[in-house]
Order: C-alpha cells, then sequence, then structure tokens
C-alpha cells in the first residue's frame, strides 16, 4: 500500500533536519533558543485529534496576545515591556538577557487542520494553542464484515 516519504512523526523530522542545519552553518542554542533570536521559545506536538503548540512568553498580558490563522499560517504576536530601570546618570545595566520589545513567530501548519477549532490561553506565562484536525483527518478503524 502507501508508504510516507518521512517515516515516523513528520514534525519529529522537520526538528531533525533543523537540528543538522544549525549543527552544519554553526548555529548554536543560546537564551532565546538560537542565536537567531527566536522568541518566544515553541513547543509543538500532535494527537490524531489536534496539533498542540506551547509558547514560552512570561511577563505578557493576555489581551495584547495577537493570534492569527490565515491559509493555513499560524501567526503569534506580542509586545513585552522592559524591567529594566529608566537610563539616568545613576543607573547602568550590567546583564540584560531578557528579551523586551515587540516580537511575532509564524508556522505553517499541516492542511488537515480545521480553521474554524481553535481554541487559545495564556496561563502562567505558557501560551497554548490547541488547533483541531479535521475530522476526515483523522484516523479511523475500519470495521470489516
Amino acid at each position: 500500500m502507501f508508504q510516507s516519504m518521512y517515516p515516523g512523526d513528520l514534525f519529529s523530522e522537520l526538528d531533525r533536519l533543523h537540528q543538522q542545519m544549525q549543527r552544519a552553518f554553526g548555529a548554536g542554542t543560546g537564551i532565546r533558543g538560537s542565536d537567531m533570536g527566536a522568541y518566544p521559545l515553541l513547543n509543538v506536538g500532535r494527537t490524531p485529534q489536534t496539533v498542540e503548540l506551547y509558547a514560552f512568553a512570561p511577563g505578557l498580558d493576555p489581551a495584547s496576545i495577537d493570534v492569527n490563522l490565515e491559509r493555513g499560517v499560524l501567526t503569534i504576536a506580542a509586545e513585552r515591556g522592559s524591567d529594566l530601570p529608566d537610563r539616568d546618570a545613576n543607573s547602568s545595566v550590567r546583564i540584560n538577557e531578557r528579551f523586551a520589545g515587540r516580537f511575532h513567530r509564524v508556522l505553517s501548519l499541516p492542511d488537515d487542520i480545521d480553521s474554524g477549532n481553535v481554541s487559545a490561553d495564556y496561563r502562567d506565562g505558557v501560551l497554548h494553542i490547541q488547533l483541531k484536525r479535521r475530522e476526515s483527518a483523522q484516523p479511523r478503524r475500519i470495521t470489516v464484515h
């Protein structure tokens, strides 16, 4: 029968390829996930019914987070303010490793996502986005008579 070009989990294969490219071009990981400044850090997984995305972005106002899904592309955008003191003659910053400013992440999603069935929840600094897969794309057992 039909065998996929990608053995196993597609997301795992993409992650493996991404890590190989980082090693090949000398890109190490840093406080923001990679030297390219990716923020927020993401975990993406799937079940037979959903695609689950977790964005680790503490210190945001949930009302300021923009999550958009258009034509299979998910965009997450927001702005995080700085907790540093205002700069003046009496203050200085020695280390500043926490990201502050406007950010956005863009992800291409599988074709089987039901764009009308998406939920997002922000709790304890983690944005959880659950994207349901279309009923027709979910595995099902066929009874043989």
